[in-house]
């Protein structure tokens, strides 16, 4: 996988979020700010954007680019989160310019990790590291990580959360999705397609 295929990636998860944004909004209407879509959506419009104008050259220089634009530009806690997500991943990803799968496994955990430090979460807080972990370790498997990311999204409708804004509204969190788990599919979802085409 070179930068070109880390472009696709980011692009393609980008075109989901906008097909996707009024859904995301909706979930963070019930137990957030109501503006995770419109966020996120601004935050993956700008990454696009940052990625023509910059052309960076490796995989971990394209990951570093969107990881330092959705920080700037995404509201909320979704931007520190997604945007830490991607910058770590980068820097544990180095100046290679081709990585395998099992690499990308290796690097995406090191940001995962970053992740739940940045944000004091663990799985099971409601929180989008319940999509990112079981995603993770089901790489290098594109397809699997997609459908266990969605699968780990699912499973934060019945949880309360314990994290984040919507810690605050106790048991009344019940009964709905994560948004940043939601969020967080639709870039394994994105991944997926990706290598799928490749």
């Amino acid at each position: 996988m070179d930068a070109g295929f880390f472009r696709r990636w980011l692009t393609t998860a980008a075109l989901a979020v906008e097909r996707e944004a009024d859904r995301l909004t909706e979930l963070d209407s019930a137990i957030g700010d109501a503006d995770h879509g419109s966020n996120m959506r601004r935050g993956t419009a700008a990454v696009t954007a940052a990625l023509d104008k910059e052309g960076p050259a490796t995989p971990g220089a394209v990951l570093l680019v969107a990881g330092r634009t959705l920080v700037s530009t995404v509201g909320g806690a979704a931007g520190p989160l997604f945007g830490t997500l991607l910058r770590r991943t980068g820097k544990a990803l180095g100046d290679a310019e081709r990585v395998g799968g099992e690499e990308l496994r290796q690097a995406l955990a090191t940001g995962v990790e970053a992740v739940a430090q940045l944000g004091g979460a663990a799985p099971g807080d409601k929180t989008m590291l319940d999509a990112l972990r079981p995603a993770v370790e089901a790489l290098p498997d594109a397809a699997a990580a997609a459908r266990a990311a969605a699968r780990g999204a699912e499973a934060t409708v019945p949880l309360r959360a314990r994290k984040g804004r919507a810690s605050y509204l106790g048991e009344r969190s019940e009964g709905h999705m994560d948004p940043g788990a939601a969020s967080a599919t639709l870039l394994f979802e994105a991944l997926a397609e990706v290598t799928a085409d490749a």
